[in-house]
């Protein structure tokens, strides 16, 4: 049986690369920022309509901005908001 090597990515030092950061449960409470413009959004509702499952997302700092409804996308045991990154693990809220 042949052992799997480690998979290494390499790039030039130019490039920046968006890694999409996957959660077992999207919760009230969690930061997420939109892909698109970068900024960052707090789940204050998760809620579950028929057979799908949406968070309330308001942006952050800003409150008479509407809030936004987003379907969240599950994958096996891993949840996420399409077109939106979970952020803090990585520190970038």
């Amino acid at each position: 049986m042949a052992i799997p090597r480690a998979s290494v990515l390499t790039a030039p030092a130019d490039r920046s690369y968006s890694h999409t950061v996957s959660v077992k449960k999207v919760q009230v409470g969690q930061v997420w920022k939109k892909d698109d413009g970068g900024d960052a959004f707090l789940v204050t509702k998760v809620y579950s309509e028929a057979l799908a499952t949406y968070a309330v997302l308001r942006k952050a700092g800003s409150e008479t901005d509407p809030p936004v409804r987003v379907k969240v996308s599950k994958n096996g045991a891993s949840a996420s908001l399409p077109g939106f990154s979970y952020t803090q693990e990585s520190g970038d809220f």
